[in-house]
This record gives C-alpha cells, sequence and structure tokens, in this order.
C-alpha cells in the first residue's frame, strides 16, 4: 500500500451529522475497531450543511431536550448545554417553560465534542470523495487530495445539495451580485443593504431563516417571500403535547385515505382540548409503516399534493425565529405571496419579476414587482443529486448507485443498502441520512434521522468480522490524516 493511501474496516464519505453518529454508534457497538475513517472536506466533524452556520438567528428547530446524538439518552445535548455553560452565553435560548432552542452552530459544537471524544478511533481524511470503485476487498475511494482509502464497508452521508433556483430567475439574474442562489454560504446574505427590497422564492423553514438573519443584521427594507401555496412553517405548541391517534394499524392504502384519517383525528382531538401537533407527531412516529404501506403512485401523489402542506406543519419553527416572522408581518415588513413565477427581467441592479397569484379573488391577476436582491430558499434540492453531485454521477456511471424512482434521493434496500444498476443491494456499501428517504419515507428531522444513522451502524457491526480479544484503550486526540 503506498503512502497516499489509507486503510480502514470501514469508511463514511461524509462528515456531518448522519456520518458522525453512524461513526458514533459504529464504534460504540465495535469497541473493538481500531479506527473507522471519515472522508469530510470540512476542517470540523459533525456540523455538515446543517450545523456549520455561525449565524446566531439561525436556531434549532426541535427543542434541545429532543436533540441527542443517542437516542436511548434523549436529555444528553440539553445536559451538555447546561454543563458547557452555553446558555449562560445565549439567554434568548432559554424559554420560560423550560424549553431550549440554542443557536445551532452550538449542537455542531456538541457533535464535534463528541466525535472528539472516540479520539484516535476516528481518522478524518480532510478531502472529499470524488469517486468510489469496487474492489475484491471492498471498495477503494479516490479522494481530492490525491488518496485513495480502502475500506470493506462503505457508507455513503453525503450532505444535502444547495436550493435549485428556477430557470426563469437563473437565466435573467445570472451574475447579478444580490441574486443569491444558496443563502447557506457563509456570508450570503451580509452585502444586502438595510433598505433593500428583497424577494424570497419559498416560504418553509429556509424562509424563516433568511428573515432572522436579515432581522438580525439591521435590514428595515420591505420583504416579499412567495411560494406556489404560500404556505408559512407552523410553530410550536405552547405546551408540550404528547403524540395521539392510530395511523399504522392497519396503515391507509391510498393518499385519500391517509389525510381522511389525519383530519379526522385532528378534529377529534381539537374537541378533546388537544393540539394537532400530537397528531402530526403521531404520524412522523408511524411515518416509515405508513410510507411502506402505500404503493408508488400513491407515494407520488403524496408528494406531488400533501408534501407542502406536511412539510409546514412537521417541520417547525423555533419560537425565537415565529415571533420575528410575527413582528415583521404585523408592521408591513414581510409579506407572503400565493404566487408563482411568470416573468423576470433585469434592469441595471433592479431585478423585476412578474407574480401570478393563486389566491382567492385576485386568482389570475399578475403584477411586476422591483428587488434589490433576490434569494432562494426552495430547500435542499435533493431530486438532483445524481447530476448535481460529481461523487453521486460517478458511482451512477459506474453502477453502484441510482436514484430513487421518486427521485428523493438514493435507492436503497429496507436495511439501507445501496441498489445497483442490476437493481440488487450491494452487502456492503450502504446510505445514511436523508437521500435515503425514498424508501423510508420520513427522514429529514434529526430525531428520524438520528434513529436510521444507528440502524446503518447495527448492520454495519453485523457485517464486520467478529472481534478479537480486547486490547487496552490508548484513545489520542482524533487524527486528521
Amino acid at each position: 500500500m503506498s503512502a497516499q493511501s489509507v486503510s480502514a474496516p470501514v469508511a463514511i464519505i461524509g462528515g456531518g451529522f448522519s456520518g458522525a453518529t453512524v461513526a458514533f454508534h459504529l464504534l460504540r457497538l465495535r469497541p473493538d475497531l481500531e479506527r473507522v475513517v471519515i472522508v469530510e472536506p470540512r476542517a470540523d466533524l459533525g456540523r455538515g450543511l446543517a450545523y456549520d452556520s455561525n449565524d446566531p438567528s439561525w436556531r434549532i428547530n426541535v427543542p434541545a431536550a429532543r436533540m441527542s446524538v443517542s437516542p436511548a439518552e434523549p436529555n444528553h445535548f440539553n445536559d451538555w448545554l447546561t454543563a458547557s455553560g452555553r446558555l449562560d452565553e445565549d439567554p434568548a435560548a432559554r424559554l420560560p417553560d423550560g424549553r431550549n432552542f440554542p443557536a445551532r452552530a452550538v449542537f455542531g459544537e456538541y457533535m464535534g465534542e463528541q466525535l472528539r471524544a472516540l479520539g484516535d478511533k476516528i481518522a478524518h481524511v480532510v478531502a472529499a470523495a470524488e469517486r468510489v470503485e469496487a474492489t475484491p476487498q471492498g471498495y477503494a475511494i479516490a479522494c481530492s487530495d490525491g488518496r485513495t482509502v480502502f475500506a470493506k464497508i462503505v457508507v455513503l452521508a453525503v450532505c444535502h445539495p444547495p436550493p435549485s433556483p428556477p430557470a426563469l430567475l437563473a437565466d435573467a439574474f445570472a451574475g447579478h451580485p444580490h441574486f443569491i442562489e444558496n443563502p447557506w454560504a457563509p456570508g450570503a446574505l451580509e452585502g444586502i443593504g438595510a433598505d433593500a427590497r428583497v424577494l424570497i422564492v419559498g416560504t418553509g423553514l429556509t424562509m424563516a431563516d433568511i428573515v432572522a438573519s436579515l432581522d438580525r443584521l439591521g435590514h428595515r427594507g420591505p420583504i416579499t417571500a412567495v411560494s406556489r401555496r404560500g404556505l408559512r412553517s407552523r410553530g410550536h405548541p405552547p405546551a408540550n403535547v404528547e403524540p395521539y391517534g392510530e395511523f399504522a394499524a392497519p396503515p391507509a392504502r391510498t393518499a385519500r385515505e391517509l389525510v381522511h384519517r389525519v383530519r379526522q383525528t385532528v378534529a377529534e382531538g381539537a374537541a378533546e382540548g388537544k393540539s394537532w401537533h400530537g397528531a402530526l407527531d403521531q404520524v412522523r412516529l408511524q411515518g416509515i409503516a405508513i410510507w411502506r404501506a402505500l404503493p408508488l403512485p400513491e407515494r407520488a401523489r403524496l408528494l406531488r399534493l400533501i408534501r407542502p402542506f406536511w412539510d409546514v406543519h412537521r417541520f417547525r419553527i423555533a419560537p425565537q425565529v415565529e415571533a420575528t416572522l410575527d413582528r415583521r408581518i404585523a408592521n408591513g415588513g414581510l409579506t407572503l405571496k400565493t404566487a408563482s413565477l411568470r416573468r423576470a427581467e433585469r434592469k441595471g441592479e433592479t431585478m423585476l419579476v412578474t407574480l401570478r397569484s393563486r389566491s382567492g379573488k385576485s386568482s389570475g391577476e399578475t403584477e411586476t414587482l422591483a428587488f434589490d436582491a433576490v434569494i432562494i430558499a426552495t430547500g435542499p434540492a435533493h431530486g438532483g443529486v445524481f447530476t448535481d453531485n460529481r461523487l453521486l454521477q460517478a458511482m451512477r456511471s459506474a453502477g453502484l448507485a441510482r436514484p430513487d424512482p421518486l427521485r428523493l434521493g438514493i435507492d436503497v434496500d429496507l436495511d439501507g443498502r445501496a441498489i445497483g444498476a442490476d437493481g440488487e443491494a450491494a452487502s456492503d456499501l450502504f446510505v445514511a441520512g436523508p437521500l435515503a428517504r425514498g424508501t423510508f419515507g420520513e427522514l429529514m428531522g434529526l430525531p428520524d434521522v438520528t434513529n436510521y444513522a444507528v440502524s446503518i451502524a447495527t448492520h454495519v457491526a453485523e457485517r464486520l468480522a467478529p472481534p478479537q480479544a480486547s486490547e487496552p484503550d490508548r484513545r489520542k486526540a482524533p487524527a486528521s490524516i
């Protein structure tokens, strides 16, 4: 083996939350492993795209008591927050009812600390994976720094792709300094003037983050947020609500039946004084069983017709961010529009966008508005991962992976193994994270991603050779190799 190669029983491509959590639980299950290699170009492990931003206004969207690297220890992160003093540094993170919503970067710090505690059991290759090739002994991963990682088992934990701008806007505004295709890029919003007229394309979680960030930066100009349905992400209930309802025994066989059951359960809960949040939480908890029971055409129908409504109820915003949106709407600084994009034109530094209303009496009417900044907030473009991600392009060309039938991500079997061009699941190539949701359905929220990562770690541990006799633990600082 050359000096430009690295070898390990398991290599994980992607060191964000999903990849880091797989490594964490794999080493708990198999402490006999000498090391696990993580190929990740970022300097810090455990952050990924979701927890890499240092913007203090971007808060976790789930109470800290429900965020943990270990499902068996649900208060692990919340306890760490208190012990580390991070809550004292950010008093706004604490709510009077005891719930905590710190900045996402703080959760990234927490994850990094969990990985560092594993010492030199984690070998961090600070590079991007460019190709994966099958070998007689497993797989060879070609990295951007020229090195090759050899492993018996590979776990794909690639990150969310950035939003994909509508072609109409991309063609008209390409090259404009304030046409922002990726709002998650560091410093993306900092050049927007305080009085700038801003258009945000999308009205979900990303829109909420953008408004909170602009507000923190002192922006006071008008903000218009537009989407085809004009739906805004909902907030959390004022008090804890236990999940209620039954949606998996027996499961619905059509999207229509599922929607009817959910509406009926919400209505019955309301009659008993229960918030809708509990019914939707139960749908999430039973999400895999619900999804697996639906035939493929019904899954497609659910995505096409119901997904936007599900997303804004399921993926809730932190109370601090919700308060910012409420204030901006109340004072006229934020307007939500239910409309579609019809035309776009650049005149100097001004961007003109024509919207066609899809709401109420004004439906069908058009209006042309002028903006100084246009920001794309349509969420991760999972449907284009095999065209936009060079690694997945190469793996598809090699027949190692393929898109799932609904183009939500990577096609996998029920054990999370990648399905190749021949329709067969590879025995030692696994997929962690949201890109496996075509098979499992509900796989975007952190608690669901965590549970799935534990499942992947368990399958990987079972595939490895039986453990050898244990040796003394000689942990050092994590290695970047």
